[in-house]
């Protein structure tokens, strides 16, 4: 009797100890090809923390929408189903309008005038403003400022009208195109390529790293380079994991986070210089520059979506983001 209670009690600490011993997995799920910014920071996360936790922490980088779509992965993070994503920007206005702040046409000059927004005392405030929703930001990632392209030259507001663009589920980005008098339409990044491809829409709104990777560029003869507005993620996780966490793996997970970002953030303008020139040599493309009063004309019909939204997201916050020339 004494024997089988001694075998059982060593069998239960060896069970304990392996139970103690195996490694919190983070699912790291994201919508976009791995030659992208985003996909490159997400292998270089899983790369630091691994390495830097001794297997403690094992990373599962799920791309191109392979689990959730930025729909989807909110609501999967709150039922612990991923413990990781970085969902544009656009994706969390369900959760708070502040961050609408990003999707406002013509506001940010470049991505240095991002930087200093984000890095600013409202911009950080930012990351925060959803812990009551059980979501936690870890930080910000850049993929870069986006062109507009379409199935026929675009060089004034009035070559919009009436045709349909891709959106993401955004109210400020449909009155973007509401008021050049174009139809938004919102779907899933998974599916824009088809609905180029097959005519169902006119064109789309996106980076040179996205517009390259997903190969929008084979099925959109004109791209015009308008850099009207800021495409950005945000790294994000559940403030359930993130406080069950243990302390000591925290500190690294949020150091790797960080480098990780850092990374991502300079390959970010590196990618989409590369990328445009790539499309360019494609010849399958034809890319339009904008002449000032071509550029005046889209910012006039625009600017006014800012008075539409500034009650939502803060004129504090808006004010900050306008204190950054870039």
């Amino acid at each position: 009797m004494r024997i089988s209670t001694l075998v059982l009690g060593a069998a239960l600490a060896l069970g304990s100890t392996a139970a103690l011993a195996a490694p919190v997995v983070i699912k790291f799920s994201h919508v976009v090809a791995e030659n992208t910014p985003k996909g490159q920071m997400a292998k270089q996360f899983k790369k630091l923390v691994e390495s830097r936790t001794d297997g403690k922490v094992k990373v599962e980088v799920f791309p191109n929408s392979q689990l959730y779509n930025d729909n989807k992965v909110l609501q999967a993070m709150q039922l612990g189903d991923v413990q990781m994503a970085a969902p544009a920007l656009s994706k969390f206005s369900r959760y708070t309008h502040k961050l609408e702040v990003f999707d406002l046409p013509f506001l940010f000059k470049n991505i240095h005038a991002v930087t200093c927004f984000q890095d600013s005392k409202e911009g950080q405030s930012l990351l925060s403003d959803m812990k009551g929703k059980g979501l936690v930001g870890l930080g910000y990632l850049h993929n870069g400022m986006k062109q507009l392209s379409a199935g026929h030259p675009l060089r004034v507001p009035a070559d919009a009208a009436g045709r349909k663009f891709r959106i993401m589920s955004s109210d400020v980005l449909a009155a973007q195109f509401k008021a050049v008098d174009a139809a938004p339409v919102k779907k899933p990044f998974s599916e824009v390529f088809t609905l180029l491809q097959t005519g169902a829409i006119d064109g789309q709104e996106n980076t040179w790293s996205n517009i390259y990777s997903k190969k929008f560029y084979e099925v959109q003869p004109y791209i015009t380079e308008s850099n009207h507005g800021y495409l950005g993620y945000m790294v994000v996780t559940s403030t359930d994991f993130w406080s069950r966490l243990d302390p000591d793996l925290r500190k690294v997970v949020r150091k790797s986070v960080d480098d990780a970002l850092d990374y991502g953030n300079k390959l970010a303008n590196q990618l989409n210089q590369e990328d445009k020139q790539q499309v360019i040599d494609s010849g399958k493309s034809k890319v339009l520059e904008l002449t000032p009063e071509q550029r005046a004309k889209w910012v006039e019909a625009m600017k006014p979506v800012w008075g539409q939204f500034e009650d939502e997201i803060g004129s504090d916050v808006l004010q900050a983001a306008q204190a950054c020339e870039g």
